[in-house]
């Protein structure tokens, strides 16, 4: 048991982890980097220690001084957040060796779900449905891949066993492409996340991004709060995230999401969790599992009435679900939109100082941020400066709320993409539920955005 939270992230997370522990009575200490002497949460919390520069390789990923830092100022457990370490196993064993809590799973589910294969692995024993392709890394042999691939049948996707984000990834359509997108991928990937590792799956053509959001507990419990779509993408990351999935039999999601829990049970999972699928011609194909909180936990939240981070820190204290699967309930329509600093139409950072924020209100609004009036968005991170999400009780309301709240959201100083938000939420496509994760680009490809230009503020 624990009573101190060290909030090992930055931004809008770590202002929502310290909202959670207030709820529970927790005391938080801010870790921050000298960049985020000035954000809110470091204002608000119990205490705040600086853990290095800027650049979040000496700071927010400097494993040693966040669990220095934790020891130092008497917090007995780590939140990571999302993002940084928050899904790697050798910080969850840093933390546990201390003799402290970490927020999160197992350093050995980490491990497993961590790695694409070993995680599809585990979800074939499972009984979760997954993409057609090769359980195991790819190997040397060149007429092994040629024959792995042949068998899947083209077009295959190889992908990077130990990352995500579009890294490490090749779309071949021919067998004549193959060797060197193989070859391509395994730099990349060695690059980006240290292992080289590539695996092969069946390429969806047109297939949709639905997630299943799970809690398990210490105790055996194990649940599924509903669905998500997280099909409106640009360059596989996400835009917009909406709940329930427009289109989608209940029955169908239902069946899934129980499938979910049960996996989490058999891999010994606890702590909140993601499970992400492709979902083609009425079938869901397992691609990955995040094992933290997500960027868009909101939208489930609206639409459940359940506090996902409460519980997640809950959870890690040793207590029990406090629900269980007949407790949950989907109430109306959620969205949401990822407010970036970014050109709306070029999509170039734009970090700078905030001079005005006005962030929307009404009915069914919610907003996440840590922007606040003279705040200025440094350059070193992530571009993500709020979440703003409407709830209505029809996904068309929901998306009229959006809509409005867009509209009289301000943000003078910086650029950020609410006016492509703006946009989309009159497209036909987005309006009309059921689109797939290649939908943006389409649009964008087919000039969508040509002749727009400038920023808000």
């Amino acid at each position: 048991m624990f009573d101190t939270v060290l909030i090992a992230n930055r931004g809008e997370i770590a202002l929502r982890i310290l909202r959670a522990c207030r709820d529970l009575g927790l005391k938080t200490v801010a870790a921050y980097s000298e960049a985020d002497a000035s954000l809110r949460h470091v204002a608000l919390a119990d205490k705040a220690i600086c853990i290095g520069p800027a650049t979040s390789a000496k700071s927010y990923l400097n494993t040693a001084e966040i669990v220095a830092a934790a020891q130092l100022t008497g917090a007995g457990a780590i939140h990571p957040g999302y993002g940084f370490l928050s899904e790697n196993a050798a910080f969850a064993e840093a933390v546990e060796s201390a003799g402290l809590i970490f927020i999160g799973p197992s350093a050995a589910a980490i491990r497993v779900m961590g790695d694409k294969v070993s995680a599809k692995r585990a979800m074939i024993a499972a009984g979760v449905p997954c993409v057609p392709g090769a359980e195991d890394a790819l190997p040397q042999d060149e007429q092994a891949v040629r024959a792995i691939a042949g068998t899947v049948g083209y077009p295959v996707i190889v992908k990077a066993a130990g990352g995500g984000g579009g890294r490490g990834m090749r779309i071949v359509r021919e067998e004549g492409a193959l060797l060197e997108s193989v070859s391509l991928a395994r730099e990349e990937a060695g690059r980006a996340f240290g292992n080289p590792q590539v695996y092969l799956e069946k390429f969806l053509e047109h297939p949709r991004h639905v997630e299943f959001q799970v809690l398990a507990d210490r105790h055996g419990a194990a649940v599924w709060l509903g669905e998500r779509d997280c099909s409106m993408q640009r360059r596989h990351q996400k835009i917009i995230e909406e709940a329930p999935a427009p289109g989608i039999a209940r029955e169908a999601i239902a069946e899934i999401g129980d499938l979910c829990a049960r996996a989490c049970l058999a891999i010994g999972y606890t702590g909140a969790g993601t499970f992400e699928f492709l979902y083609e011609d009425g079938r869901f194909y397992f691609i990955e599992m995040n094992t933290r909180v997500q960027v868009e936990h909101p939208v489930t939240e609206l639409v459940t009435g359940i506090d996902i981070v409460r519980e997640q820190i809950r959870i890690a204290r040793g207590e029990h679900l406090s629900f269980g699967q007949e407790d949950i309930r989907i109430q109306g329509h959620a969205v949401e939109c990822r407010i970036n600093a970014e050109d709306p139409y070029s999509f170039r950072p734009h970090p700078g100082r905030v001079e005005r924020w006005t962030p929307p209100g009404g009915p069914g609004i919610r907003v996440e941020s840590h922007l606040y009036s003279g705040y200025t968005v440094p350059p070193h991170y992530d571009s993500l400066v709020a979440k703003l999400l409407a709830h209505g009780s029809t996904r068309a309301e929901a998306i009229r709320r959006m809509s409005g709240a867009l509209g009289e959201m301000e943000a003078v100083g910086i650029a950020t993409n609410a006016p492509l938000h703006g946009l989309l939420m009159e497209e036909p496509g987005f309006t009309a539920g059921g689109f797939d994760i290649h939908h943006l680009e389409r649009l964008i490809e087919g000039g969508f955005l040509k002749g727009r230009g400038g920023h808000d503020g």
